[in-house]
């Protein structure tokens, strides 16, 4: 199999994890089966339709491969029916979060300098493809957004996204810095949820 094989599994493993825990906040929040599908679709899809947009690269990605809306929505079906299950599985849902955001994030990042964007522009667009769509969600099902809270999240993805940009400006193969990238964004996530990491907390006036 090769690397860009490999990128794409990953890339439709993330949208499955995503998607269920858009849909695991929908049933926590007392959601019918409409609202729960819904909410595991923007949260899977969310982040990469507002890049391809603001890209103007038309119609966005899950409507030319229509496969990422048929596994969101399989998943949130699942996470319906059987939603104990995975209330139970939370720790595993973390890491296949983590798994997502790293492959959203060098997806995104790897979309934007192929429209030739700089540096920032670059960050943006991956953090945007990684997070955007939770913070859909968490808008959508009225709690604070998790990247706006102290979670090592949205700020893994900043330093993913600028080692991409170095990287991609350096003799370093694409391949190896997809991979790269990708694994230091999950490395940041993974051992900020287990070392219990978080970010400085503004002091209220």
């Amino acid at each position: 199999m090769d690397q860009q094989a490999i990128i794409y599994a990953l890339d439709l493993l993330g949208t499955v994890a995503f998607a269920a825990s858009g849909a695991l906040a929908g049933v926590r929040r007392g959601m019918d089966l409409l609202g729960v599908i819904v909410l595991g679709i923007v949260t899977a899809t969310g982040g990469g339709v507002i890049r391809d947009v603001l890209l103007n690269d038309t119609p966005p990605f899950c409507f030319k491969n229509e496969l990422y809306l048929y596994l969101a929505v399989a998943a949130s079906v699942i996470v319906f029916m059987t939603p104990t299950s995975f209330e139970k599985m939370n720790r595993a849902m973390l890491l296949l979060d983590a798994l997502g955001l790293g492959t959203f994030l060098v997806i995104g990042t790897s979309k934007a300098l192929h429209f030739n964007l700089g540096l920032m522009g670059a960050i943006i667009m991956g953090v945007m493809t990684a997070t955007c769509g939770g913070l859909v969600r968490d808008t959508l099902s009225n709690e604070i957004p998790l990247i706006l809270q102290r979670e090592i999240y949205a700020s893994a993805c900043v330093v993913g996204g600028a080692l991409f940009y170095f990287l991609h400006h350096t003799a370093v193969p694409t391949p190896v810095n997809l991979t790269v990238s990708a694994l230091t964004v999950i490395a940041i996530r993974v051992t900020a949820i287990v070392k219990g990491w978080q970010l400085p907390r503004g002091q209220a006036l």
